[in-house]
């Protein structure tokens, strides 16, 4: 039986991607205590990235949010891992870093992470309003647009 926050999910027409696998030397996600940090994840589906390229460079303000709210996806996947497989154990979504790949005068930062952290409201209500970085970067992995990061209480 899911859980009231796998129902929202549901509600909402998300199901959560399988938890990707770093691309690197590094862990997916650290526990300690009651939080969980969530390293930062691509805009994957199906092991492709959903759209490539830059902010102001060919990836449109609509297409980055689309990206953002696809590397939240993975996160979440990754944070339902760390919780033993109960997202209702989730307490609070703490915050959400996003870095986007932006030609040089791109400024609507923010409008992009917007994809990530809307979906985070969306699925968690209260418990997902979040303090937020974002950060414009020259280029990402493989080519990705958006990168998103997490930090999480959970009980």
């Amino acid at each position: 039986m899911a859980g009231r926050i796998e129902s929202r999910l549901g509600e909402l027409g998300i199901a959560l991607p399988a938890p990707s696998t770093p691309l690197a030397n590094y862990v997916p996600y650290v526990r300690t205590g009651n939080f969980v940090v969530v390293s930062g994840q691509l805009p994957l589906v199906d092991g492709e990235l959903l759209h490539s390229g830059k902010l102001g460079g060919g990836v449109s303000i609509e297409q980055g949010q689309a990206a953002a709210r696809q590397c939240l996806l993975h996160v979440l996947a990754h944070l339902r891992a760390a919780c033993g497989g109960e997202l209702d154990r989730l307490r609070r979504v703490v915050r959400l870093g996003g870095f986007i790949a932006a030609a040089a005068d791109f400024t609507e930062h923010g409008q992009v992470m917007d994809g990530a952290s809307d979906l985070a409201v969306a699925a968690f209500g209260e418990a997902g309003r979040h303090a937020r970085s974002t950060i414009g970067v020259a280029s990402l992995p493989r080519g990705a647009p958006v990168e998103v990061e997490g930090w999480f209480e959970i009980g």
